[in-house]
């Protein structure tokens, strides 16, 4: 089947080496969608290390891409093996026997079927997937939360996330730029971190809670920090200070090759996103409501494309809709899709329980 390539793909398009196009500042995910969450980083190379991490993640995207749809062709096999993870839970996941395997994922069914009339449509697909995604974030913020905790008191102070993510508390003048650009830039993304921090501290202590360490790590999921999301992406991006971005402010440091005819295929995706997917008033710029929708991960165009994806392939009668003897029939295909998390939800008794 011929797919659009992912979004995260789609984002992570760059410039081929030498070439006089810088790849746009903007077009990277948000920060808290996951580019920034690598892991501790020795102190000696906090900044140039962090730098070269990010495009390491943004190029390693770009070939994922091509080994997840080689030649546009969906591999499903591939899904198992990137994203069940470590090869104990492949090894997990195929001595789970056929039966118990079609016994969870028939519970599943019934779960996806919100109104109980024994099919499955895009729009209970997409919503189930939707909650997938959520459920598995908020799990993984949970996690998080207790390595960050170091000293397990039910909270997570700056200094303790300074300490996971860099092997030491990093400490910058707000005032003072950084003559080195690399320190710079990385100064600039620290204090943002540390303004996102105080922000999800709703009751001004020492540190975050649980809900508000969620808060820090997936603002898109918290309605009090939908603000500040909006003005972090105007601050940034809002060169002008109109409170509008314009598609020149979108592509953000591009400039096009004055040897070359037309612009590169990225920047063509990128201006049709901003006509079509995010300027919904066709006014030329982007309001507040409408930088939302850019700056924060669509979870809802994922899961409605997956969606639509599992019908076109699945779907054997035409009628719009999924059987559960059309998805038994299918079966490999289902279980290496984000309906069931790529299988990881026959492993989770959230999904496959009787009570959800």
């Amino acid at each position: 089947m011929q797919r659009r390539p992912s979004v995260a793909a789609r984002e992570a398009r760059l410039p081929s080496p030498g070439s006089a196009c810088l790849p746009p500042r903007s077009f990277p995910r948000p920060l808290w969608a996951g580019a920034m969450r690598l892991g501790p980083r020795p102190a000696a190379a906090a900044g140039l290390g962090l730098l070269l991490l990010l495009y390491a993640a943004v190029a390693g995207a770009s070939k994922a891409e091509e080994l997840h749809y080689p030649q546009g062709e969906h591999r499903a096999d591939y899904d198992r093996e990137a994203l069940l993870g470590v090869q104990e839970d492949v090894d997990e996941y195929v001595k789970l026997g056929h039966e118990e395997q079609q016994r969870r994922l028939q519970s599943i069914i019934k779960k996806i079927d919100s109104d109980s009339d024994g099919f499955l449509t895009e729009n209970e697909l997409s919503q189930w997937i939707q909650m997938s995604f959520k459920h598995y974030a908020m799990q993984e913020a949970k996690q998080q939360f207790v390595e960050y905790d170091k000293n397990s008191d039910g909270t997570v102070t700056w200094d303790e996330y300074n300490i996971q993510m860099y092997d030491r508390v990093i400490d910058f003048d707000e005032d003072t730029a950084l003559d080195d650009t690399e320190e710079e830039s990385f100064r600039q993304l620290h204090l943002k971190d540390k303004k996102r921090f105080e922000k999800a501290n709703q009751d001004s202590g020492p540190g975050l809670n649980l809900e508000e360490f969620i808060a820090f790590e997936h603002p898109e999921e918290v309605d009090y920090m939908t603000e500040f999301v909006i003005q972090e992406a105007l601050e940034e991006h809002d060169k002008n200070g109109d409170g509008f971005v314009s598609l020149e402010e979108f592509l953000g440091d591009y400039r096009r090759d004055p040897t070359a005819n037309e612009d590169p295929e990225w920047i063509l995706v990128e201006k049709d996103r901003f006509v079509n997917d995010y300027d919904k008033d066709n006014d030329g710029q982007l309001d507040p409501q409408e930088l939302l929708s850019w700056v924060v991960p669509n979870n809802q165009g994922i899961a409605q494309e997956e969606a639509l994806h599992l019908i076109d392939e699945m779907d054997l009668n035409s009628d719009k809709k999924l059987s559960e003897e059309e998805i038994l029939e299918n079966q490999d295909l289902f279980l290496t899709s984000e309906a069931t998390d790529y299988g990881r939800q026959l492993h989770d008794d959230y999904f496959y329980h009787d009570e959800l």
